[in-house]
């Protein structure tokens, strides 16, 4: 590791950590110093980033320079709007590493702008000059041919041969002669100073990202968000926002945005209802009264033993098991709001209501209620969400099981750092090419950077001169950037797999309280049957796309 901001030491993963990947290869993204627009390359059918690009390319962010900002600003921003959850992650990591990375850039913006004051501020004229320069090379790089490539090339080099002769040759006499001159020569010298400091922050946020995809758990040191004194109140803030995103990430309330699915868990793939009258099973009695909650409640026991199985052949590891709250949105909606009121605290809608919404809550408007099992898997790249609904209308009782999957996170977050690297030709063998390493840092990306320090103390100037990283709405760390899993075969199979037992528990423990209440049921017993065949067909469907 280069000599620079120090690490907060390895810290090693807990063992049984369900979402260490996914959280890792989200975080790394923070570290990255590739291009802005890459980022493009991840949007999915459902939710697109944006570049809002700026006055001068001079000023432009990289991926890491904007991924980090945006996140930070979206995610514990005073005021901020609702925030979907990030099954399978932990967006409290993925926010301290991009707090821990603005911190690192801080740090070395805060040289580098030491550098511009003593080699660019007091020679401005020259500053300007050269900076107009690199605009210039800048805007021609742009161009795909290589003629324009070799011209921006030829711009600077032309421009340096100038330069020193007009050191040679200078026009002016006495003071304004030297001060010429310097004013040349500093903002050279200042390069080379401002070289050194760029490659060693180059280095220290390139192994904190090879790092975090290696799995060694590179620590994030934000000592800012521990406040060692009342009067520190953006450290407070800080550490509010910071439990303000943990405890919303522990929500039981989510949304649903038509044939977007469900945000955070994904569209649904496959959906199997089980719909019967009620009819007494001895014509002489009626049915003993029970409410949905009771066939819920019996469902959500049994489905605690899902882990456990008659063979010793592994099977299915603990699931998660909740009763959530779903909220209809649009499918275009920019914005969602979470439940309020006194049935709501700290996120979690309440015990007595959550039973109010499954029994009354099942026809019209308003929120409804679901039984769900999840489970997090692939170090938490795929995310297997099954929902139970039952509803009672009239005399007929249907008991609705829904499939929902969530696939890995975009490859772009999972590749690894890179050394820039050309492929020329060889001198005396033009027919064969040999491929040389070229600098981690190189001069336009040490003018950019440059440039760009002393303005890092005033966002609003810099976004406005080098653009923005848009974020999708409504945004979640997890679901804005995942791919189908349908097109890994073994993650495949586990969401399909996954169907078959969780309807055999949801259909066999209905029945049993049906059975219990007096509640013939034969019918509800073929038709299970029926659905127990079905639900083997191997074949994902787009469940939310209802065609007329």
């Amino acid at each position: 590791m280069s000599v620079g901001t120090e690490w907060d030491g390895p810290q090693v993963p807990i063992s049984g950590d369900e979402s260490q990947a996914a959280t890792f290869a989200l975080a790394s993204a923070a570290y990255r110093d590739s291009g802005v627009t890459e980022i493009l390359k991840a949007n999915n059918e459902w939710h697109e980033s944006t570049v809002n690009d700026g006055r001068f390319s001079l000023f432009r962010p990289n991926l890491g320079e904007a991924f980090s900002r945006a996140v930070v600003d979206r995610m514990l921003a005073p005021g901020r709007g609702a925030l979907i959850q990030s099954f399978g992650t932990e967006p409290q990591v993925v926010v301290e590493h991009c707090l821990a990375a603005n911190a690192i850039r801080r740090d070395r913006d805060n040289r580098l702008s030491a550098v511009m004051v003593v080699c660019g501020l007091i020679f401005l004229p020259g500053l300007l000059v050269w900076l107009l320069v690199f605009q210039i090379r800048s805007t021609i790089a742009k161009l795909t041919n290589r003629r324009a490539g070799a011209l921006g090339t030829t711009l600077l080099v032309a421009f340096g041969a100038l330069a020193a002769l007009f050191l040679v040759r200078m026009p002016f006499h006495g003071f304004w002669a030297w001060y010429a001159r310097a004013a040349v020569v500093a903002p050279v010298l200042g390069w080379f100073w401002a070289k050194r400091i760029c490659e060693r922050t180059a280095h220290d946020l390139r192994g904190r990202w090879d790092g975090l995809l290696a799995g060694s758990s590179v620590g994030a040191k934000i000592p800012e968000s521990v406040p060692s004194s009342p009067a520190q109140t953006a450290a407070e803030q800080l550490r509010q926002s910071l439990a303000k995103l943990s405890a919303e990430q522990q929500s039981n309330s989510v949304f649903y945005a038509g044939p977007k699915g469900i945000l955070g868990m994904g569209t649904r793939w496959g959906a199997w209802q089980l719909a019967e009258d009620l009819v007494p099973a001895d014509a002489a009695r009626e049915i003993h009264p029970f409410r949905s909650w009771d066939v819920i409640r019996a469902i959500h026991d049994q489905l605690r033993m899902l882990e456990r199985g008659p063979l010793n052949t592994g099977g299915f590891p603990k699931p998660s098991i909740r009763h959530w709250i779903v909220t209809p949105t649009g499918e275009n909606a920019k914005a969602v709001s979470r439940p309020e009121g006194t049935d709501v605290e700290a996120y979690q809608v309440k015990s007595h209501a959550i039973q109010d919404i499954c029994n009354k809550q099942q026809f019209g408007s308003g929120d409804r209620h679901y039984l769900g099992v999840q489970w997090t898997l692939w170090d938490g790249q795929l995310i297997i969400t099954m929902l139970i609904t039952v509803t009672v209308l009239h005399e007929t009782l249907r008991i609705e099981v829904t499939g929902h999957a969530l696939g890995p996170v975009h490859s772009l977050f999972t590749s690894k750092p890179e050394a820039p690297t050309k492929s020329v030709a060889k001198s005396f063998k033009p027919w064969e090419s040999r491929t040389i390493k070229l600098p981690l840092v190189d001069a336009d990306e040490v003018v950019r950077l440059a440039a760009r320090a002393p303005l890092t103390w005033y966002p609003p100037l810099l976004n406005w001169l080098g653009g923005t990283l848009a974020l999708p709405e409504p945004f979640g760390l997890r679901h804005v950037w995942a791919d189908k899993p349908w097109r890994h075969r073994f993650m495949a199979d586990d969401a399909l797999r996954a169907a078959t037992p969780v309807l055999r528990v949801v259909h066999s423990s209905a029945i049993k309280v049906l059975r219990e209440n007096g509640v013939d049921v034969e019918k509800f017993g073929a038709r299970s049957a029926f659905l127990s065949g079905q639900v083997q067909d191997p074949t994902p469907k787009k469940a939310d796309l209802y065609e007329a």
